[in-house]
């Protein structure tokens, strides 16, 4: 594997702190615009919202191109749960041969796919003779929408 294709950077999440923010709590229409709500009278926590795992769970930052026609891109922020027994069609952070990759998991026959989601990449079979764990199923992608990369 190349170091674009199984790259990751990994964090611990900070559980501990908490950082309510307002929350649209009727949506966002992603169609037709409908009234605009004035007031926002619920908050969210992403850390309660999106970490059910707080000691099993970690962030990882995605390099490399191999998921981008799922849109996942590098930069992107993966939330990463050890704790869930990975499933076929899960996305997951595994290791193969000591190298970190993001694939989808495809069970079939008794066999372990690797799946890209980039045709540039083939798919990679794990053997008997590869060393190979599911360190953990991604249960959230964070993704930065701003156009210039620059802009924090």
């Amino acid at each position: 594997m190349s170091k674009s294709e199984s790259a990751l950077e990994i964090f611990r999440p900070d559980t501990a702190s908490r950082m309510s923010l307002p929350f649209a709590e009727m949506g966002v229409q992603a169609g037709f615009p409908s009234p605009a709500q004035d007031y926002m009278s619920e908050s969210i926590d992403l850390n309660h919202e999106l970490i059910r795992h707080p000691a099993s769970t970690f962030y990882a930052r995605v390099e490399g191109n191999s998921m981008i026609d799922e849109g996942i891109e590098p930069g992107d922020i993966l939330v990463v749960d050890r704790s869930i027994e990975p499933a076929d069609g899960d996305l997951a952070v595994c290791c193969l041969d000591g190298d970190f990759t993001l694939k989808r998991i495809k069970l079939r026959q008794g066999q372990i796919w690797l799946i890209p989601s980039n045709e540039a990449f083939d798919p990679i079979l794990v053997t008997p003779t590869c060393r190979f764990e599911v360190w953990g199923v991604v249960t959230y992608t964070i993704k930065k929408h701003r156009r210039n990369p620059n802009i924090h």
